[in-house]
């Protein structure tokens, strides 16, 4: 009896130290979303005036630009998946693998090839597990995202895009992250990056009249210079959403840890206790046993 006692003891430790980790952690990621969140905050307002700026030129300019065109035939598209560094989030990072090869299925069904682009250490360990290949790999910096990570996969897909897929390249860009929706909510988005459909950012009326423009030194140009500025901008807005939605999981599935652990201790205080009364009613039991056999000795 007082060997399980020592087991219901071990155990409770155990579990109240599992409880302080898991609490830390949780504080760490709600004091990490709010930062999180501000930048994307931050971000939005460039994204906003780089939309409008491409959306004018798009407009008012009959130009044929490699970035807005569609391509006759479309051989590779690529599949850029955000993924996180680290784990202990929950779904976050088995959901969004997921999302990633369905749309890889959906893409082979069509008869186009998926090349896939990894941001993230457990996208790489899960490609890598399954032996399957990635054109491009990038990790270390999914917790604050700095935009000169957003500027190497930028130049790297546009690179890939621009040879396309007869050269070895692809002919079409897909971004595949979690966008934060709220605490609780982290959302798989699928977005096509390339080519460039151009859409009105969501806080402009669809009525609004452009005036007219003049394009210096032309329209061609000018869609030269903005459009990678636009994909730099959308990939690093990715790359921030990605990190408030991972802080969020983190959070939430640190909080249903502590929970459990909580639940834990309340269990094995009762079989301790229960254990512990038992062996008090044993001890008990034995002692008035063996005042009787002395009484009845004499």
């Amino acid at each position: 009896m007082g060997a399980q006692l020592r087991v219901y003891k071990q155990k409770i430790n155990s579990a109240q130290t599992t409880k302080k980790i898991t609490k830390a952690m949780e504080l760490i990621a709600a004091s990490r979303i709010q930062k999180a969140m501000a930048r994307v905050r931050a971000s939005s307002p460039f994204a906003r005036a780089v939309t409008r700026a491409v959306s004018a030129v798009a407009t008012h300019s009959n130009v044929d630009h490699p970035l807005t065109q569609e391509r006759a035939t479309i051989r590779r598209s690529a599949v850029v998946i955000f993924a996180s560094d680290r784990g202990l989030a929950g779904a976050f990072n088995s959901q969004i693998l997921r999302e990633g090869m369905e749309l890889a299925a959906l893409l082979r069904s069509e008869g186009r090839e998926p090349v896939f682009y990894l941001i993230g250490r457990k996208a790489v360990g899960y490609f890598q597990f399954r032996r399957m290949e990635a054109a491009a790999e990038w990790t270390g910096d999914t917790d604050t995202p700095q935009f000169h990570t957003a500027e190497e996969i930028s130049a790297t897909l546009l690179d890939a895009y621009n040879r396309g897929g007869e050269q070895g390249g692809v002919d079409e860009i897909h971004l595949v992250y979690n966008r934060f929706v709220s605490m609780m909510t982290q959302s798989p988005e699928t977005v096509r990056l390339l080519p460039l459909e151009v859409v009105e950012a969501e806080e402009e009326s669809s009525a609004q009249v452009y005036p007219l423009y003049e394009f210096e030194p032309d329209a061609e140009t000018v869609l030269d210079a903005l459009l990678p500025v636009y994909i730099q901008s959308r990939v690093f807005n990715a790359l921030l959403q990605s990190s408030a939605a991972k802080h969020a999981a983190t959070q939430k599935a640190m909080k249903s840890a502590s929970d459990n652990a909580d639940k834990l201790i309340t269990d094995y205080t009762r079989l301790r206790n229960n254990a512990r009364q038992a062996e008090i009613t044993q001890q008990i039991a034995e002692i008035v046993g063996g005042a009787d056999a002395l009484a009845s000795g004499k």
